[in-house]
């Protein structure tokens, strides 16, 4: 199984009394989700399946992938690790699950899965981590695949 987590590209700063989950992407929040989704798009295998936050930056962000996804409140900023971790069905799932999200909950999965002594791993806006679960003899595997920042795409 591949789980692909992609934290929302940068967003306006909050505002007091605003709606945190309004907060749209920046200029270049739009430039980096658009960067990011074309090396993705080359990258996806088919059948994989999209999850998404329901926060309006991180729509905003899956949307310039261009393919359909599904939003979850599970997603949402204070959600946790086991929260999507089920959502996602890891490791059992086949195939691949790409997660558009929010930090810490990213990181902090990211710090879990490859057995990291921090209890959070830092995520850039607009970044992916790509992991894969496999199997090494009787022994279960997180192996880090990629991670990429819309800086150097």
């Amino acid at each position: 199984m591949d789980l692909i987590l992609w934290r929302h590209a940068e967003a306006e700063e909050a505002q007091d009394g605003s709606d945190d989950l309004t907060r749209a992407l920046t200029p270049r929040g739009e430039k980096q989700a658009a960067r990011m989704a074309a090396w993705l798009d080359r990258q996806l295998p088919e059948g994989l399946r999209v999850l998404a936050s329901p926060s309006r930056r991180t729509e905003q962000t899956a949307d310039a992938l261009g393919r359909k996804f599904k939003m979850r409140a599970e997603l949402l900023p204070g959600g946790t690790t086991e929260e999507l971790l089920e959502l996602a069905q890891w490791p059992r799932a086949r195939g691949a699950v790409l997660i558009v999200g929010h930090q810490p909950v990213l990181g902090q999965t990211i710090a879990q899965l490859l057995g990291m002594q921090a209890s959070e791993c830092a995520v850039r806006k607009g970044a992916v981590w790509w992991l894969r679960q496999r199997q090494r003899m009787d022994e279960s595997q997180t192996v880090l695949m990629a991670v990429q920042s819309p800086e150097f795409v």
